[in-house]
């Protein structure tokens, strides 16, 4: 599995340079519109039925999904000040090169 510095990363980069959605209600949408290029989720989310189905759908529709410990620690790549559960990165900007080594992994 991809390290977590490396998926924070990659979410910092494709906020700067490409595009993200923010929030689990967010990354579903892109999930199933087929938007998603890569959807990172936090591990200590309450109540974990939040982000359950994320790693599901991202498997039926093909597309890398990444556990991470803290959701402060995703806010945080995200450029939020608050923690979030979840984020899709709809386009990869400068990041598209570690997007397709995380598919490889």
């Amino acid at each position: 599995m991809a390290d977590e510095a490396k998926v924070l990363e990659i979410v910092e980069i494709a906020r700067t340079s490409g595009k993200i959605r923010k929030g689990a209600n967010e990354a579903t949408k892109a999930i199933e519109k087929g938007n998603a290029k890569l959807v990172v989720y936090a591990a200590d989310v309450s109540p974990k039925e939040v982000v359950m189905h994320l790693p599901l759908l991202c498997k039926d529709k093909n597309i890398p999904c990444v556990e991470i410990t803290k959701k402060e620690d995703l806010g945080a790549a995200a450029g939020l000040a608050v923690s979030t559960a979840a984020v899709a990165v709809v386009k990869e900007g400068d990041a598209k090169a570690q997007i397709e080594a995380l598919k490889g992994e």
